[in-house]
């Protein structure tokens, strides 16, 4: 049976390079992307191309040059992102559109990359890793919550504008994994004088601590292959520890003000 193409974008690190390793090893053939091949010279895992899913041209070289190789692309995993954090009245509205530009427009610009091929094919599978996050709007990380709830709300239309032509569309949302996103993520400065700055700089203490006490990655990519091995994917799949799982249960259950009650008393604020 012919290997199956996977391209995963943000694959250099983290969650994506977690999920390449682990598919590589039981038989895909596997590209991962990153924004600057020169950080990586020494990267043996899996194949590596050059691609910015913030922009649009390097995104459709990168995408012709592997279907050039490899003749087809199977799956896609919309996997880069970035985070946030901040009160947003005091959030830098460029800083909120460079968020937007990653997390929600770049997996839109690779749908559309890879849908002609995958079309072509009468087959394919993008998998966009969002967040459990993405489910409610949390306190000081609202722009990041909604990025990734709007890429879980167009999923499902894609899902049924890509219905006749054999391909699938769904979401995966991780809850907190042990990667290195906290260093990576713009935080908006605590300033001592503003009236967030205690309940700010509590919260976003709390959220680090999360991601650095957070599960494995290798749990995401177990579950990215058990997506692919689906033959009719489901809309949404979550992956994280239990409560983080249940909340998603409690929020669909209980009452808007006891749910945020919930959320009050969990950050303390």
């Amino acid at each position: 049976m012919e290997r199956k193409v996977v391209l995963i974008t943000g694959g250099s690190s983290g969650i994506g390079k977690s999920i390449g390793v682990y598919l590589k090893s039981k038989g895909f053939t596997v590209y991962g992307t990153t924004r600057s091949l020169n950080k990586y010279p020494d990267f043996t895992e899996f194949n590596l191309l050059e691609l910015d899913v913030r922009n649009t041209n390097s995104i459709e070289k990168a995408v012709s040059k592997l279907i050039e190789k490899e003749g087809r692309v199977d799956v896609l995993v919309n996997n880069a992102g970035i985070g946030i954090t901040g009160p947003i009245e005091e959030t830098p509205h460029d800083e909120i559109l460079k968020t937007f530009e990653t997390n929600f427009h770049g997996p839109l610009h690779m749908a559309k990359a890879v849908l002609p091929q995958m079309r072509k094919q009468k087959a394919g599978l993008v998998i966009n890793i969002t967040s459990i996050a993405g489910y409610m709007g949390l306190p000081y990380r609202g722009i990041y919550s909604a990025s990734k709830g709007a890429l879980e709300l167009v999923t499902e239309a894609l899902r049924m504008e890509t219905k006749d032509f054999g391909v699938y569309f769904t979401n995966l949302a991780p809850g907190d994994f042990a990667t290195n996103i906290a260093s990576g993520r713009y935080h908006a400065p605590i300033v001592s004088s503003s009236p967030y700055a205690k309940p700010y700089g509590n919260t976003l203490q709390m959220m680090n601590d999360h991601v650095e006490s957070g599960g494995d990655p290798k749990r995401v990519a177990e579950k990215v292959l058990k997506i692919i091995n689906t033959k009719k994917p489901r809309v949404h799949y979550t992956v994280g520890e239990f409560l983080q799982q249940f909340s998603l249960f409690l929020k669909r259950i209980l009452p808007d003000k006891m749910y945020e009650k919930l959320l009050l008393n969990h950050y303390k604020l």
